[in-house]
């Protein structure tokens, strides 16, 4: 399977790299073997959680798109859409490709130079932070983390001498900070023999064989100095492979002279991935882990209600929009897979609220009130800006209010969050009359309508009782596999006609036209005609409502080439949307040199005056194979549509790279065309985040993770290509953790200029707290800016790594007959005492394996008496002890008499069970 983290490894590389890449004859790289892993984890999760809920699970594929329909299960009417599956696999392999631009001089984060223990404790870090995020639902954060984290721990076997020494199995110790790291090579024990021809298949010397010393080679990007006799890691990047013993011992390409170390390199760096994931699973538990993988139904529906004292109507009306959400889509595709709420007020915002449970959504939002307010601006954006930090990417968001922001300051930040997290942000603008209205120079309605067209979204302005008739676009909206078609604005308004396909997959297709004094004709491809005066007419049903018209297409005779045309002498927005699974995620990227070239994705706004490069992922009705993709082009959708071509490498599996000479002035979004093989009819798809080029660059890396009470020093870059002078900086957290940087750089243009930014999380901030830092760079006129959006969590320092141990105390099996013919009628039991060795505390003991049932005492207790009760016919049990610093214990047993397996009757960590798994033929 390729992905993004495929181009940020290989794609156009220009030389020699350091890291398992393509070279042909069947190499694999950190995506292929982060993908195989992370696949076969989710298929598996995916079975377990199937089996649980009594329904079959059989993909018709091995696509993201089929392994997702096939997981989430028959729910009745709804389409299941694929896109958060790939595009959370896509952060993982980004995160992954990044660890070769971001740390390419950094031994630990390669297992490079002997730095065994350095990098052990990368990885150990790193699987603590992932599992806090994952307990405070902050699952992008994990994502990038867990990317990271599967670099380096890939890395090890590619670099080390491991396979070398005969072994076939994954070091477990790396994720056991328990376990100790044994027999190194210190640094003055000579390693490696000199190799003078062009390849040498194993120059480890005979005595490290031997004494099975564990090694890895040694790295010189800036220098060929290494320890005397030590393994270079080999490549013309590293510069200690010309130094005696000359020549290198990495598995990362697979040449004539080392296939089958090569392949061995793989194989135990595709088990290892296995383990860290199903450690990461235990912790976090089946929902857990699919929720982390992005294997949800796409819909996140949140909303920012203002709840000041003018506004019991709107809170009234938005409590009902969402008990009919509730009541309509419970149990079907389309029930929202969270449930998000965040209320403003002056000068109060939140806390924010979520669940994944509709009726505990009920109980959150019928506790809202209006309260206070008067003619003072609300916090608006202070909501929402608490909301895009929370929320997963791509949420829909919706907002409702009836004042104008008194925090506008806000507003670039506001646009900052939307463009990176891709979140759509629609509005309900209930202007009151009766309420003052306190006038400001820099803020109005406008500020709304604004961010709403920058996020794809619409401002809709209505009256308090016409609200409730406005809300019918949440229903539309909040769906799962929601795509659009085409989005335009105009400003000042024109005639103008619109033409756009439809294709066979789309169902419940919307036209949303927002404006005054609109006048239209829709076409369809047989000709056939409908204006807006036609409430229900051949083609759909027409409906209006203040400043919003919503057109319903018929069920039938969609298919083809459309055309709306539009008359209005005021400003107008056009949004069509329907709901398919055939759909596409992108990402802009830059190229990176150095030891690892690549491409590597933007955190901000391309770069003005250069082509623009992004990857795009393509997601068929049937896998990446049912589509092929025709047209890529960059449009404006606001002005003259300046349609930007583009050039288009297809890279396989729904991937391709797409460079773009010259780029749009202004606002822009990504429009796509391409032919369904299902149906054999053409398609039409379209960003709805709109971006813009900037001659401004941000370059910042996060590190580590922050830790409580501690300041944290991010350095960070600046430059511009346009005019130098200064350069104002801005930089706000969502948690309002203290911050100090300067205000202000002086730029000389082409030329970076470095500055410090520190961050204090405070004392008592609970580990895994998910930090968003927007960093942002305004030139002295205003005219150019750009943003840098960053992720940090906060973890607390643990020295807790013992695991759960369990001490199995009776099995009670006698009366289980021999022939499993006749054992429905009898029963076996099981008990055991679970302890926590370093005195945490359990947190959960689940059942992983049977279909009996497992009950045990309180949690609190010093020692948790489980008992288990199953059917003879049910001759396996597993079940998982987790602590509450994500430590995972397992206990293993089955009564089977032919597994030739010992009961496990004394004290049994996380290591041996996966040992005695390994042994049954279980991963």
């Amino acid at each position: 399977m390729s992905g993004l983290g495929l181009v940020l490894l290989v794609l156009a590389l220009s030389g020699p790299t350091l890291a398992f890449v393509p070279n042909g004859n069947g190499a694999s790289t950190h995506v292929s073997i982060s993908s195989t892993a992370i696949l076969q984890k989710v298929t598996e999760t995916c079975r377990a959680v199937a089996e649980a809920e009594g329904h079959e699970f059989k993909p018709t594929g091995s696509s993201p798109e089929e392994i997702v329909q096939a997981c989430l299960g028959p729910k009745g009417r709804g389409q299941v859409s694929g896109a958060k599956f790939h595009a959370a696999l896509q952060d993982i392999y980004t995160q992954n490709g990044l660890v070769d631009r971001d740390f390419a001089n950094s031994a630990p984060h390669h297992f490079n130079s002997e730095a065994f223990l350095q990098g052990r404790g990368l990885i150990i870090e790193g699987m603590v932070a992932i599992k806090a995020n994952i307990q405070e639902h902050n699952f992008q954060a994990a994502r990038e983390l867990l990317g990271r984290v599967l670099h380096t721990l890939q890395d090890f076997y590619s670099h080390s001498n491991w396979v070398e020494l005969g072994n076939k199995d994954p070091y477990i110790n790396l994720i056991r900070p328990d376990l100790p790291l044994e027999n190194l090579a210190d640094i003055q024990t000579p390693t490696c023999k000199d190799c003078t021809r062009k390849a040498c298949p194993n120059p480890i010397l005979p005595n490290i064989l031997k004494e099975k010393k564990l090694t890895s080679g040694y790295v010189g990007i800036f220098s060929a100095a290494k320890p005397k006799g030590k393994c270079s890691h080999g490549g013309s990047g590293d510069l200690t492979s010309t130094t005696v013993p000359r020549g290198g011992i990495s598995k990362d390409e697979r040449r004539p002279d080392n296939m089958a170390l090569h392949d061995a390199a793989v194989n135990a760096a595709t088990a290892a991935s296995l383990q860290l994931l199903e450690d990461i699973r235990s912790a976090a538990g089946d929902e857990g882990f699919l929720r982390l993988m992005g294997v949800a139904r796409s819909a996140v529906v949140v909303f920012i209600i203002d709840t000041t004292g003018s506004m019991s109507v709107d809170i009234e009306t938005a409590k009902t929009a969402v008990y009919k959400i509730i009541d309509e889509r419970k149990g079907t595709q389309d029930e929202p897979s969270e449930y998000i709420l965040v209320p403003f007020n002056d000068p109060d915002f939140g806390p924010i609220k979520r669940t994944t449970d509709p009726d505990e959504m009920k109980k959150e939002i019928s506790k809202l009130t209006a309260t206070g307010g008067g003619d003072i601006p609300e916090m608006c954006l202070s909501g929402i800006q608490l909301a895009l930090t929370s929320a997963p990417a791509y949420s829909q968001m919706f907002v409702f209010t009836d004042a104008i922001a008194k925090d506008i300051a806000l507003k670039d930040t506001i646009l900052a969050l939307m463009k990176s997290t891709r979140s759509t942000v629609s509005y309900f603008l209930t202007p009151s009359s009766g309420r003052r209205r306190r006038a400001t120079a820099t803020a109005s309605f406008k500020d709304y309508e604004d961010l709403a067209l920058a996020s794809g979204g619409q401002a809709i302005q209505v009256s308090k009782k016409q609200l409730h008739e406005a809300t019918e676009i949440i229903l539309d909206t909040s769906t799962s596999a929601l795509v659009t078609v085409l989005q335009r604005a105009r400003n000042p308004g024109k005639q103008e006609t619109f033409p756009f396909v439809l294709d066979e997959s789309l169902q419940n297709i919307t036209f949303y036209i927002t404006g005054t004094s609109v006048t239209f004709t829709l076409t369809n491809p047989a000709g056939v005609v409908q204006s807006q005066s036609e409430a229900s007419g051949k083609l759909g049903t027409v409906h209006t409502v203040g400043n919003l018209w919503r057109v319903r297409l018929n069920a039938d005779k969609m298919t083809g080439s459309w055309k709306i045309n539009i008359n209005s002498n005021e400003p107008y927005t056009l949004k069509i949307t329907g709901q398919s699974t055939i759909t596409f995620i992108y990402d802009f990227v830059e190229r990176f040199d150095g030891p690892h070239p690549g491409y590597a994705v933007l955190t901000g706004r391309p770069q003005a005056g250069q082509p623009a490069n992004l990857i795009l992922s393509v997601m068929g009705r049937k896998g990446p194979s049912s589509t092929t993709v025709g047209n890529v082009s960059l449009v404006r959708v606001s002005g003259p549509e300046d349609v930007s071509n583009s050039n288009v490498t297809d890279i396989g599996n729904g991937d391709i790279l797409v460079t773009v000479d010259v780029v749009p002035e202004g606002e822009f979004v990504i429009t796509l065309r391409g032919l369904d093989k299902v149906s054999n009819t053409e398609f039409q798809r379209q960003s709805t985040t709109q971006m813009s080029v900037s001659k401004v660059n941000i370059q910042a890396v996060v590190d580590n993770s922050l830790e409580p009470g501690k300041q944290y020093k991010l350095p960070f870059s600046v430059m511009t290509e346009g005019f130098g002078g200064q350069y104002s900086i801005s930089a706000r957290n969502d948690k309002n953790f203290p911050l100090s940087f300067p205000n202000s750089l002086t730029l000389t243009t082409g030329q970076y200029t470095n500055a410090t930014l520190t961050i204090t999380p405070p004392a008592n901030t609970p580990t895994g707290t998910d930090v968003t830092l927007t960093l942002d760079a305004k030139s002295a006129n205003g005219a150019d800016s750009n943003y840098a959006v960053l992720r940090m969590s906060v973890v607390t320092k643990i020295t807790d790594f013992v695991q759960p141990l369990c001490d199995v105390v009776s099995v009670r099996a006698d009366d289980c007959p021999k022939d499993l013919s006749q054992c429905k009628p009898f029963q076996w039991e099981l008990s055991a005492n679970l302890t926590d060795g370093n005195g945490t505390g359990i947190q959960s003991i689940t059942l992983r394996q049977g279909n009996g049932t497992l009950t045990h005492s309180s949690l609190t207790d010093p020692t948790v008496q489980a008992l288990y009760n199953a059917s003879c016919c049910s001759q396996i049990v597993e079940f998982v002890a987790v602590d509450k610093v994500g430590n995972v214990g397992k206990c293993y047993h089955s009564i089977a008499p032919s597994s030739g397996l010992p009961a496990l009757s004394l004290s049994v960590p996380l290591w041996l069970c996966l040992l005695v798994s390994a042994f049954s033929g279980r991963s």
